[in-house]
């Protein structure tokens, strides 16, 4: 069911012409701090891929990719959920060494996506990834890289403020780190949303690790695809939004799978006929670089840095009737 929540006496910041602007500066000026923070080059990426490949994010397991004949090839396509796989071929393909890595636009349709203010079937976000040696994977360089993110993002928001005085949203750069289990040990009452909302209200910028596996009570923090992300090894990067009053996650990423990580996954989660697929076979084979990577959300970044109440007024896509309605009698402008 879709939701909507309005903030008490919420009204933009900027009028409809500096919107745009602030997202234009944003988008580019994050970009020229990620890419040197990581030292990653831009590539150009698919919007769909085939079915055969096994190139497509499975995410949950549940949702549908949309998919499409394509007459002309003789195959089945599907529009991407993410590039968490095609980015690790892409970088054998372009024979990126050690150190280095890319980024690209990630656009994707999920159809399936329950709608709210932070929620559209329209994803776009900054997808990356950087080839790594084995003894980089470990929590500690882990942290290394979700410094350096973090950095990347509170050192955009200072030039924003240069440019747009009027927006003054503080991000906290110090990270607060913690795992999934050492989560539910604090919280054992509350689910795993309540108990991010919790911890990121008290300590402002967070990074919660180790998702996907079960914890002690048997069940995960949340739900993780076993073939990308090693799940111990993986995190989420939050930061406290105030006009939402909420933890607002603004990176899924992790250090990925070697050959030993996807097989147990893939046999936790009943998914071992995944071997089969082409991509798989490279993984379980040693054939592709171990890597780590992730997506950042560029609209989240946007309504996080301009104070927004709703995604919907900085990225363009459809909603619900009563959304629609509820966002006009609030002075919100959903583009």
């Amino acid at each position: 069911m879709n939701q909507i929540y309005i903030p008490k006496g919420y009204r933009p910041v900027l009028d409809a012409y500096d919107t745009q602007r602030a997202i234009a500066y944003i988008k580019e000026t994050f970009q020229e701090e990620f890419a040197a923070a990581l030292n990653l080059k831009r590539v150009s990426a698919p919007l769909f891929v085939t079915e055969e490949s096994g190139l497509n994010d499975n995410l949950n397991g549940y949702e549908r990719a949309v998919s499409f004949d394509v007459p002309a090839v003789g195959e089945d396509a599907q529009v991407v959920h993410s590039l968490a796989k095609w980015k690790r071929l892409a970088l054998k393909r372009y024979d990126f060494s050690v150190g280095n890595g890319l980024y690209t636009d990630m656009n994707a349709i999920r159809r399936d996506e329950s709608l709210d203010n932070i929620h559209s079937i329209y994803v776009d976000q900054w997808d990356w990834e950087k080839v790594i040696t084995r003894e980089n994977r470990n929590l500690d360089y882990l942290k290394l890289i979700v410094r350096a993110i973090v950095r990347a993002i509170c050192d955009t928001n200072d030039r924003l403020h240069v440019r747009f005085p009027q927006l003054r949203v503080n991000l906290d750069r110090e990270v607060s780190f913690i795992t999934t289990q050492e989560l539910e040990d604090m919280y054992p009452d509350l689910t795993g949303s309540q108990r991010e909302k919790a911890y990121v209200k008290d300590h402002h910028t967070a990074c919660i690790m180790q998702i996907g596996g079960t914890l002690a009570s048997g069940k995960p923090h949340d739900g993780r695809a076993p073939d990308y992300d090693d799940w111990s090894l993986n995190c989420d990067i939050f930061f406290w939004d105030e006009v939402l009053d909420r933890a607002l996650e603004i990176s899924s990423m992790g250090i990925r799978v070697d050959a030993e990580a996807l097989a147990y996954q893939l046999k936790e989660r009943n998914c071992e006929h995944r071997a089969q697929l082409p991509f798989h076979k490279m993984l379980l084979n040693n054939e592709l670089p171990l890597t780590i990577g992730g997506g950042i959300g560029q609209s989240r970044l946007c309504m996080l840095m301009m104070g927004c109440a709703h995604i919907g007024e900085v990225q363009a896509s459809i909603w619900d009737t009563e959304t629609v309605k509820e966002c006009e009698k609030a002075g919100i402008r959903l583009l």
